[in-house]
C-alpha cells in the first residue's frame, strides 16, 4: 500500500483528525500547522509528532517534497488561497467546507485540481454523518421510492463565544453546504439554478459587516436531470433556536424526517398516518476497523470546541472523510467530492446569496464539470 505524509493545517477542531490519521494503515507520517507555538508543542507531546513536521508558517508546508497531502481546517477566507497553493505544488488536497467564498475562485481551484493531477477533495461533514448515510442507504436500495422533495436547514447561533470575529454578519448562504450538500448527492445530482428570499434583519453592526442585511436565506434549487426541487435554509444571528442541521426526504414509499431536537430521535414515515421514530445506526461497519470506533461522540478530544457543541460532534463523520480521502489517493482515482462536484456544492450557496440580494431573481449556477 502507498504510504502517505500529511500534513494537517488548523489546529481548532482540525487537531481532531490526528488520531484518526495516526490509526489508518496508509499513512506514513503525520505532521501539524499552526501560527501558534505553544499549541505546536503541546499536540506533539500528545501525538508524539516528529519535530520536523511541525509548521507555523503554511507557506512552508507545500515546499516540502516529503509531504505528499495537506488537509485545510483554517477559517472561511483562508481556504482558496491555501488550496491553491497546495494544489500548484501538486500535493493531494482536502478542505473543509467551503470550497471558497466566490465564484472565480471556485473555478480556480477545479482548474488547479485538473491541472495538478491530484486528488481533491472537500471534507464536508453533512455527506458522512450517520443521519445521511442512513437516509442514502434508503434512497439508493429504493426504500424511498421515486424521491418527490427534499428539505435541509443548518441553523446556529454564531453570537456564542468561540467564534472567529469574521464569522459577524456572515451571509447566511455564502456558506451553505451543509444544507445544501445532503439534498443534492441524495437525489446524486447538482444545483441548476436558484431563487432565493431573505427573511428578517440582522442588527444593524451586523448587516454592515458585508453589507447583508438578512437574518435568514431561503432558497429553492432546480437539480440537474430531475424533477424534484430542494428547498434549504440557512440564520446564523438573531434568531433563537437549538443548533439544528438537517435534512428531511419525502418518497413515494417512504420519507425520513429529521428530529426537532437533538437526540430526540428521527422519524420514518412508510404509508397512510403510518409514523415511527428511530434511532439511526452507527456507521463504524462501513469503515475499516483501524479507525472505525472514531465514529463515536466519546472519541472527540475537546468536546467543548464550540463546533461539536453545537454540531453533535458532526455525526461520527471525520473518519468517513479520512478513509475517503487516502483511498482516493492510494487508488489513483477522484475523491467523492472531488473539486467540479465541491464547487458546484459551494457556488449554489454564494448564487443563492446573490439572488437574495436581487430580491429573489433566479441565477444559474456554473456548470464545472464542463
Amino acid at each position: 500500500m502507498k504510504q502517505i505524509t500529511v500534513v494537517i493545517v488548523g489546529m481548532g477542531f482540525g487537531k481532531e483528525f490526528i488520531p484518526i490519521y495516526q490509526r489508518h494503515p496508509a499513512i506514513k507520517r503525520v505532521g501539524i500547522c499552526t501560527r501558534n507555538r505553544k499549541t505546536l508543542d503541546e499536540l506533539k507531546a500528545k501525538f508524539n509528532l516528529d519535530e520536523d513536521l511541525l509548521f507555523t508558517n503554511y507557506e512552508d508546508v507545500p515546499k516540502r517534497e516529503d509531504v505528499d497531502a495537506i488537509h485545510i481546517v483554517t477559517p472561511v477566507p483562508e481556504h482558496a488561497k491555501m488550496t491553491l497553493a497546495s494544489l500548484n505544488a501538486g500535493k493531494h488536497t482536502a478542505c473543509t467546507i467551503p470550497m471558497a467564498m466566490t465564484v472565480e475562485d471556485c473555478a480556480a481551484i477545479v482548474a488547479a485540481k485538473r491541472k495538478a493531477n491530484k486528488v481533491y477533495m472537500m471534507m464536508e461533514t453533512a455527506l458522512y454523518t450517520r443521519e445521511f448515510l442512513y437516509g442514502l442507504h434508503l434512497a439508493e436500495t429504493g426504500q424511498l421510492g421515486r424521491i418527490q422533495f427534499v428539505r435541509g436547514s443548518h441553523i446556529q447561533d454564531m453570537s456564542m463565544d468561540g467564534w472567529d470575529e469574521y464569522w459577524k454578519g456572515f451571509p447566511p448562504m455564502l456558506n451553505g453546504t451543509h444544507a445544501i450538500s445532503p439534498l443534492l448527492r441524495i437525489n446524486n445530482t447538482k444545483a441548476e439554478s436558484v431563487v432565493c428570499h431573505g427573511s428578517g434583519r440582522l442588527s444593524e453592526d451586523l448587516a454592515k459587516r458585508y453589507n447583508a442585511p438578512f437574518a435568514v436565506e431561503t432558497a429553492t434549487f432546480t437539480l440537474k436531470n430531475s424533477d424534484v426541487v430542494a428547498e434549504a435554509t440557512r440564520s446564523l444571528f438573531d434568531v433563537v433556536r437549538q443548533y439544528r442541521e438537517s435534512y428531511d426526504v419525502y418518497g413515494t414509499k417512504m420519507s425520513f424526517e429529521w428530529e426537532q431536537l437533538q437526540d430526540e430521535e428521527h422519524v420514518i414515515f412508510d404509508g397512510g398516518e403510518n409514523a415511527r421514530r428511530i434511532n439511526v445506526p452507527d456507521t463504524d461497519a462501513m469503515l475499516i476497523p483501524e479507525i472505525a470506533h472514531f465514529t463515536k461522540r466519546e472519541k472527540i478530544d475537546d468536546p467543548n470546541h464550540v463546533s461539536f457543541l453545537q454540531g453533535a460532534g458532526h455525526g461520527g463523520s471525520h473518519p468517513h472523510l479520512v478513509q475517503e480521502f487516502l483511498a482516493a489517493i492510494v487508488e489513483g482515482r477522484d475523491s467523492a467530492v472531488d473539486a467540479h462536484i465541491a464547487a458546484n456544492y459551494t457556488c449554489a450557496g454564494i448564487c443563492a446569496h446573490e439572488s437574495a440580494m436581487n430580491n429573489g431573481k433566479r441565477i444559474n449556477i456554473p456548470d464545472f464539470e464542463k
